[in-house]
């Protein structure tokens, strides 16, 4: 008889920790645990967190009436590393140091690994983190980006990506590792990824400027034009920023980033809201485009996944742009929890090695 595996996974946002129980990949139970400005507020760094959310988490499963010596293993969001393949990885000291020291930037998922250990470390199971954000697959050609000072990076939504291309080789019958996907995660951000076999070859900077503009985010703009406003004297560079990053997009120009407001503004004749969603769903479709170069139009499926996958206005019209290319297939949402806990279950049933940070 196949072993029940007890996963307890933890995915700590900026204004929140979701906690769930899986039994394999079974969901036994799962909370948002949400944290109010005025409790975040006392700490000067998001790792001053960490015992306040630790005694949370632990307390939370008290409440829930969990024995610790169930658990098999504990799994953690991956936060800002240094750039690694992706993959499921053994929580370990060099880990723990990087991601006390922000090694490529603050982001509360740099708690993921450290509360998992933390709790891990005392049963003596292990802690793992899964995919995160700074996977690095890309191509040495794709690397370059015209300005030697400044090299394109891999930045995508790694967690959610990796887990629909299994998900989507799997209803297609094919192993992820023999197949080519163009994937587009809808969200705050977008990131396109061109997956070539198992690896993401080439991606845009989903973060901080690359690719289609987002609900949030400019994405790439005309870069003569951001030189001069930078130095226009009108704005500071942490105001530049929130332009490119928080403020950018679809807040910019509808003063919201929210799609189910906009396609509701549209259906009550707003012309500007209409131009301006048509404007994203059209460079992302153009960005995808783009991507297909990448494989030279070797494709099995473009995928469209994220929160905005849910909207079937804005889906459809990427799919009209592109639907002549390739096979599109749509996975709405983004299931962060599961894709931790599978990432964790596959080294435990020793379907795949565990890597080394």
């Amino acid at each position: 008889m196949a072993k029940d595996y007890k996963i307890l996974v933890i995915n700590p946002g900026s204004t929140s920790t979701k906690v769930a129980l899986f039994s394999n990949k079974q969901l036994l139970f799962d909370k948002k645990i949400e944290h109010s400005s005025e409790e975040l507020s006392v700490f000067h760094k998001i790792i001053d967190q960490y015992e306040f959310r630790l005694d949370i988490i632990l307390s939370f499963l008290k409440e829930k009436g969990i024995d610790h010596s169930v658990l098999d293993a504990v799994v953690g969001r991956g936060g800002l590393l240094k750039p690694i393949a992706s993959g499921t990885y053994r929580v370990n000291d060099k880990m723990l140091e990087d991601l006390c020291k922000g090694v490529s930037g603050e982001h509360a998922s740099n708690l993921g690994g450290l509360l998992a250990h933390g709790i891990a470390e005392k049963l003596s199971i292990p802690s793992y983190i899964v995919d995160p954000v700074v996977i690095d697959e890309m191509k040495p050609v794709a690397r370059i980006s015209g300005m030697p000072e400044i090299p394109r990076i891999s930045i995508l939504h790694a967690l959610n990506q990796k887990a629909v291309a299994r998900k989507a080789a799997l209803d297609l019958g094919k192993d992820y590792e023999k197949v080519n996907f163009i994937i587009a995660h809808l969200g705050g951000g977008i990131s396109v990824g061109v997956h070539c076999k198992g690896n993401v070859i080439d991606v845009n900077n989903a973060l901080n400027g690359e690719g289609p503009f987002t609900p949030e985010r400019s994405g790439g703009v005309p870069v003569g034009a951001l030189v001069e406003l930078c130095f226009s004297g009108k704005f500071t560079k942490n105001e530049i920023m929130k332009k490119i990053k928080g403020k950018g997009g679809l807040v910019a120009y509808l003063n919201t980033n929210d799609v189910r407001e906009v396609v509701k503004i549209i259906g009550q004749g707003d012309k500007k809201a209409k131009l301006i969603l048509e404007a994203m769903a059209y460079q992302v479709a153009k960005e995808i485009g783009a991507a297909t170069t990448v494989l030279k139009g070797q494709i099995d499926a473009i995928i469209l996944t994220g929160g905005i996958a849910y909207a079937n206005e804005f889906i459809n019209m990427i799919r009209d742009r592109v639907s002549f290319l390739s096979l599109v297939m749509v996975y709405p949402g983004e299931e962060e929890m599961l894709a931790l806990c599978e990432g964790a279950l596959r080294v435990l049933k020793g379907e795949e090695v565990e890597k080394i940070y």
